[in-house]
This record gives C-alpha cells, structure tokens and sequence, in this order.
C-alpha cells in the first residue's frame, strides 16, 4: 500500500479518498508502462545490423519551399549530414493523388514542428512516392519550411523498404538508418499497422494521441483531416 503522503500531489486540494486511490493506482500502470517502453527501446537498439542499401538516387529541390529549382538527385548517403543516423519518414502520397494521406501530414506537422530538436541528434527527411512538384506544394502548403522533401518516384525505394504495396499503395511508416563507413544500412523500419494487422502502431510518434488519451473522451473515432491543419494555402 502506497504513502499517500509520501507522494507528490496529482489533484487538487480536497480531493477525495476515492479519486485519490484510483489516482495512485493509474499512477503505478504507468510507471510500469513506462518500463515497459524502456524494455523495448532497448531491445531496438540491440537489433543486429540490417542490410546494406543501394544507392538509392532520390529527386530533391531547393530550401526555399517556394522555389522550384533546382532540382537535384540526391543519394541516400548525402542526406545523413555530419550524422550517422538518418530518421525518414515515408509519407503516403500516390503518384495519381494530389493531396498526402491526411494522417501523414499530421504526423509530418508534428516532426516539422521539434525538427530542430532532432537535428542536435540525427538527419530527418521526408519520403513520397509523388513526383517532387506534388510534394513540394503539399508541403509549401503545410508549412513545412526547413523540412528535406525528397521524391522517390521512378525509384524502387519504396517498394524495397516495403512502404509500397505489391498494387502501387503506399504505406505510412517510419524508418531508421544508419551510416557504415561508405555505406548505408537499414536499421529499423516502424509501419502504422502490427503484425497482426492492428493500428496504432506508429502513435508514439504523434504527440496528438498522446494528449487525446489523457482526455476523458479519449480518441474516439477522431481523424485528422487536411481541410483545417497547416497553413493551406491556395
């Protein structure tokens, strides 16, 4: 049995006994929770080392969202920096679409947004299927100023990361590489969905479940859609 004194305050003053005891005990499931994620983000690290890549050569413009040259091709290699770690987030955004699946670009908004905080520890880029000019609007219009925007169309990029399906889908994933010596290997790959096919397997990614989970609603049925986020400008 919890101290009830001895631990620091998470209600108000004249909360009751009852609030208080349920309180605690969320408190210890999420203490365990949170060992649980160390358990497995050790495991991650301590994955053998995953194969060597081609030289993938992926379609990139300028800085300057607004601008639309030039154009360049870039290897995979470059965009590691003076890092040797290389987090890409494979954005869903089919060749035929003229928009990005709209729980992508929420989970971009969200990178965008503490992007300067990953670049003190790792390279980040973004990944579409879509022809560069497709996604350099999309992310002109979302705001995504500083973000490296890359093209993988007309590459097998995605399908060998298997962030395509066999029909030409995209899959929303996350993956990892790292730099060996001239060579880039892949470390770890996150898609949306578990191996038994159950969502929500990217969430920890997105700070916006983690706060609807601390709501009384909870998520619901809640969708993000592109209508309201981002600047979205015409």
């Amino acid at each position: 049995m919890t101290d009830v004194e001895n631990v620091p305050p998470m209600w108000p003053a004249g909360a009751s006994d009852e609030y208080i005891a349920a309180r605690i005990e969320l408190a210890r499931a999420e203490r365990v929770l949170r060992d649980q994620i160390e358990q497995v983000a050790a495991a991650r690290r301590a994955m053998p080392p995953g194969m060597v890549l081609a030289d993938y050569r992926l379609t990139e413009g300028p800085v300057d969202l607004g601008l639309a040259e030039p154009v360049r091709q870039t290897a995979l290699a470059e965009l590691f920096g003076t890092h040797d770690t290389l987090f890409v987030y494979h954005l869903m955004f089919h060749p035929d679409d003229d928009a990005a699946c709209p729980m992508c670009s929420m989970w971009v908004d969200g990178f965008h947004g503490v992007s300067r905080h990953l670049a003190q520890n790792t390279a980040f880029a973004v990944v579409g299927k879509a022809p560069l000019p497709k996604l350099r609007e999309w992310a002109r219009r979302r705001g995504w100023d500083g973000l490296r925007i890359l093209s993988a169309h007309g590459t097998s990029f995605n399908a060998d990361l298997n962030a395509e399906q066999p029909d030409g889908s995209q899959r929303p994933m996350a993956s990892v590489f790292v730099r060996d010596g001239e060579q880039v290997r892949h470390f770890y790959t996150l898609p949306a969905n578990f191996i038994d096919d159950a969502q929500r397997g990217i969430d920890q990614l997105s700070p916006v479940w983690n706060v609807l989970d601390l709501l009384p609603s909870g998520r619901g049925e809640w969708y993000a859609e592109n209508d309201y986020a981002g600047r979205l400008r015409g």
